[in-house]
């Protein structure tokens, strides 16, 4: 038996738990975890698919099933305005690595906000800078780099909404270190930029549900390539001639 197990081994939930004909179990994404389960790699896994595939869904859900607020934060410490989240995360249960940190985080991009006046309201981390003061992008990135650190379950929903290329580089950086150091990272994701980072296991998702893939054969990707080789190709589709 491995002692060296990431947080996370299995991710399992009894179907009978969701409704088969109600959302979340419409989305082929959700009904597909339900069904076969979902293992997280070691490192990192990032889901990518368009709007409204599931991957947010599903990043949800595994940080609430770990244990962590849905609204974004950590183990010890979050809070919740409007319960508008689906029942995966009630349903699903954890197998954990043996041996591994309990230590976890979520950063759920379209409620980060609400969360940094919860810091402030409850006295945070005085070592931390006061996240309303900075940037959009300054401030995602502080959160990476005092909050997302060594072992640990780290779920990550869109996090580049707010960062620039350059930005987007760092936090591709830190996602290496953290890998390497133990920790392991679901993130779903609209960034070709992010989805290229080194040995990281990429799953596409879509109305076929979840399937593995490369970095190079992801349509997102192709579709950057076509749009930068030729913006007109899609543009006329768009503005007209």
């Amino acid at each position: 038996m491995r002692f060296d197990q990431p947080p996370v081994v299995r991710m399992y939930v009894d179907e009978r738990r969701l409704p088969q004909h109600q959302w979340p179990m419409t989305v082929p994404a959700v009904a597909q975890v339900v069904r076969d389960g979902f293992e997280p790699a070691p490192g990192v896994t990032f889901l990518v698919g368009e709007n409204g595939s599931g991957k947010s869904t599903i990043v949800e859900g595994l940080a609430e099933a770990y244990g962590l607020p849905v609204e974004g934060g950590s183990r010890n410490g979050g809070h919740e305005t409007r319960r508008s989240e689906s029942r995966l995360g009630w349903s699903l249960e954890v197998q954990r690595g043996i041996g591994s940190g309990r230590w976890g985080f979520f950063l759920r991009a379209e409620t980060m906000h609400g969360w940094y006046t919860f810091v402030e309201k409850t006295g945070g981390n005085r070592r931390e800078p006061v996240f309303h003061e900075l940037s959009h992008g300054e401030s995602f990135l502080e959160v990476v780099r005092n909050r997302i650190d060594g072992p640990g379950f780290y779920c990550l929903d869109e996090p580049e909404a707010a960062l620039s290329f350059s930005a987007s580089l760092a936090l591709m950086g830190h996602l290496h270190e953290i890998a390497a150091s133990g920790g392991q990272v679901v993130c779903a994701t609209h960034s070709p930029v992010l989805a290229s980072l080194p040995g990281a296991r990429i799953l596409e998702v879509g109305p076929w549900g979840l399937r593995e893939t490369t970095w190079e054969e992801l349509d997102l990707v192709q579709h950057w390539r076509r749009f930068m080789d030729a913006p007109g190709r899609y543009l006329r589709h768009v503005v007209g001639d």
